[in-house]
C-alpha cells in the first residue's frame, strides 16, 4: 500500500525538476499524462484498455498528482521533437512556395 504523505507539496518540485528540462516541460508532460489517466479510468467499465494505467501505486485519487508521482519515480518522462531545419533566406522560401504550386512570377503585358 502506498505511504500517506506529511505535506501537499510532494513530490517536491526540486526532485521533478531533477527529472526534466524545465518548468514548462513539467506542467506539459504532467498535463498530457494527467489527460491519459482520467481517459483510463473514465473507460474502464467499458473494457476498451487502450489506455495505460497508472504506473505507480498511489494515495491519490487526483490524475495530475499521479502524473507528477510517475514523473518523479522516472516512468515516464519527456522526449524533445527534432527540430526542423531553419531556411536562411526568406526570398528562397517564397520562391521556392511558387513553383511548388505550379505558379509563375508576376506576367509582364
Amino acid at each position: 500500500m502506498a505511504e500517506r504523505r506529511a505535506s501537499l507539496m510532494e513530490p517536491r518540485m526540486e526532485s521533478l525538476l531533477d527529472r526534466v528540462e524545465s518548468k514548462f516541460t513539467l506542467v506539459t508532460l504532467a498535463a498530457m499524462r494527467a489527460r491519459e489517466i482520467n481517459d483510463y479510468y473514465n473507460q474502464l467499465g467499458e473494457g476498451l484498455g487502450k489506455i495505460v494505467p497508472p504506473q505507480v501505486t498511489s494515495v491519490s485519487r487526483k490524475p495530475l498528482s499521479i502524473a507528477l508521482e510517475e514523473v518523479e519515480e522516472g516512468k515516464i518522462r519527456a522526449v524533445p521533437k527534432p527540430e526542423e531545419p531553419e531556411v536562411e533566406d526568406a526570398e528562397a522560401l517564397d520562391g521556392a512556395e511558387g513553383t511548388e504550386a505550379g505558379t509563375e512570377g508576376p506576367a509582364e503585358a
